[in-house]
């Protein structure tokens, strides 16, 4: 198992391999332009004196631990179609209807992380229920094991199941680090209607996580943008 440093050197070296801290859409070796020049060195100049926490700041988190290029805020999410707990084939537009929503991609059952986040997320989705609002967990457990993480968390919403990790290697997010269980990086990604991204948080470390407050306000502010009847006083 890398240190944190070392992973990050590693994947700083090699400009965005899979699984990267800084990912591809926060330098591209063919275009070296695409940042700035204090963004850019902080990228090209990993060393013993390295500040990950520094390097965090100077990058913004829209540019670090990114997936594949295009997946970005602003445009739709892949409309991903999978087997359900219940062993039913759904697609991520059916689940969300017309309704924000965050999506989990989670390492799976297996690690005490998502365990502790899912944990957050079942007392949050009692207000998300009555916020018109939506969550679903994807992970690359197979359908029993989705069975035993959403029963074992008392949780109520769609839990999908990738084992086949369809989505891991099309959004390049398979977890290098992890051969034996192969996860997806795990991400949080908070979705407009229409699977448009509204933010995209990575959690390989956990404080990287969004907290149940923040995920309260992303989600007031997707509402606003996308219920007409918000000021009511103004419709």
């Amino acid at each position: 198992m890398r240190s944190r440093k070392q992973s990050i050197i590693r994947v700083s070296t090699t400009l965005g391999s899979t699984g990267s801290r800084f990912g591809k859409a926060a330098y591209k070796k063919e275009n070296p332009s695409a940042l700035d020049p204090q963004r850019k060195w902080y990228v090209e100049n990993p060393s013993d004196s390295y500040n990950a926490d520094l390097a965090e700041d100077v990058l913004g988190y829209g540019e670090v631990l990114q997936m594949r290029d295009d997946i970005v805020p602003g445009v739709m999410f892949p409309d991903y179609e999978l087997t359900d707990h219940s062993a039913k084939r759904r697609k991520l537009s059916e689940l969300q209807g017309r309704d924000p929503m965050v999506l989990v991609l989670s390492r799976g059952g297996f690690c005490p992380k998502e365990r502790r986040q899912h944990e957050g997320l079942v007392q949050l989705h009692r207000e998300i229920e009555v916020a018109y609002c939506r969550i679903v967990t994807i992970s690359t457990d197979n359908i029993t094991e989705t069975n035993e993480f959403r029963t074992g968390i008392g949780a109520h919403w769609t839990f999908l199941s990738d084992a086949g990790r369809v989505i891991q290697k099309d959004l390049d997010i398979a977890e290098y680090t992890d051969t034996f269980h192969n996860p997806m990086i795990p991400h949080t990604i908070v979705l407009e209607p229409g699977l448009v991204i509204y933010k995209i948080y990575n959690g390989y470390w956990f404080f990287g996580r969004p907290t149940i407050e923040e995920l309260r306000q992303d989600l007031r502010a997707v509402l606003r943008k996308c219920r007409l009847d918000w000021y009511i006083t103004r419709s």
